[in-house]
């Protein structure tokens, strides 16, 4: 048997299979819904405790940085040759928040948040990129500022400085974290 006589013979067979197959008639239906559960906001008791914390501190005026000073700061009894070892880029960064065209209210929840996902996941250096505020006109680096201002006012945090040029410089701050002993609940 040639090639092409088998072929036939397949063709045939197939045919033969097929004559009293007939196509499924198309119905349209429409799928009812599921039964979504009920959205929930993640971050609400997170939220929650850092408003409370929040609220417990001392109230204060932002502290102003103009467009290009450098950010420094080392939490009493830090030495100083960590903040060094900061600003030389010596620690790994771990994680990394972007807070590019958020307001400053909007920057400060975002940060907040940040800095409890830090802590809870064991995490030591962070950069948080804010930008240089060149385009916020008379109002000065509103982002540079309100992270300046909150992470001075969070007990997490041991020491920060502006990032070195080539890892954004003065729109980027490096956050040295302290060491948890166990992960907050």
């Amino acid at each position: 048997m040639s090639g092409s006589d088998q072929d036939d013979d397949d063709a045939e067979v197939f045919r033969r299979a097929m004559q009293d197959v007939r196509p499924l008639k198309l119905t349209r239906r429409v799928e009812s819904p599921a039964r979504r559960p009920r959205p929930r906001a993640r971050f609400a008791r997170a939220e929650r405790a850092a408003v409370l914390a929040e609220s417990l501190l001392k109230p204060g005026p932002l502290i102003d940085a103009q467009p290009g000073d450098e950010l420094l700061y080392r939490r009493d009894g830090v030495p100083e040759i960590v903040l060094r070892k900061l600003r030389r880029g010596s620690y790994r960064v771990e994680a990394e928040l972007d807070l590019h065209g958020l307001t400053g209210a909007e920057a400060a929840t975002q940060l907040a948040h940040f800095l409890q996902y830090a802590r809870g996941s064991a995490l030591q250096c962070l950069r948080i990129i804010h930008g240089k505020g060149l385009r916020s006109g008379q109002r000065g680096p509103v982002l540079r500022n309100t992270v300046n201002t909150l992470l001075r006012r969070a007990d997490a945090v041991l020491a920060f400085a502006s990032a070195r040029p080539a890892a954004g410089g003065t729109g980027a701050t490096l956050v040295l974290l302290r060491r948890s002993s166990s992960p907050p609940v």
